[in-house]
């Protein structure tokens, strides 16, 4: 053996960079583990539900000539009511109003008039009928929701 030959054997291995499976594999399991951690704060599962608020159906009716604007009460846990413009007269609809609200329908005739007269029922059952005539003339009826 020569001298060459010994030197050579001798020699450590040469250096390499860092394991690039081992970073490709650490880099996987931590996006793994951040989905997991970032689907468990923002999953919905944990919070809490929305009330389920029983209903009632109710049915508007506005009788008359002309067009009117009309706000009533559907359902919408808010209380807020939902407002058609310019509705053709007569108009009928039947909607379901959270129960313990106040179902109310405002008719409001448009500045050429006519005549409308709003009714209210309630599980069927009639609860108030109001008429109004002229250039914005109003008409209001209300009726009361209790659970049976």
């Amino acid at each position: 053996m020569t001298t060459t030959e010994t030197t050579k054997s001798a020699e450590a291995p040469p250096l390499r960079g860092p394991d690039r499976r081992g970073l490709l594999v650490a880099a996987v399991l931590l996006l793994v583990c951040a989905g997991a951690v970032g689907y468990g704060v923002l999953s919905t599962e944990d919070e809490p539900r929305a009330r389920s608020v029983p209903t009632a159906e109710v049915t508007y009716e506005v009788t008359g000539t002309g067009t009117a604007e009309l706000s009533y009460l559907a359902r919408d846990e808010s209380g807020r009511a939902t407002v058609e413009k310019r509705v053709a007269l007569p108009w009928k609809k039947s909607v379901e109003v959270p129960v313990g609200e106040r179902p109310t329908i405002a008719v409001v005739l448009d500045e050429k008039g006519g005549e409308a007269g709003c009714s209210l029922a309630v599980r069927g059952k009639h609860v108030q009928r109001t008429t109004a005539s002229g250039p914005f003339a109003r008409a209001t009826c209300s009726g009361e929701l209790k659970s049976e």
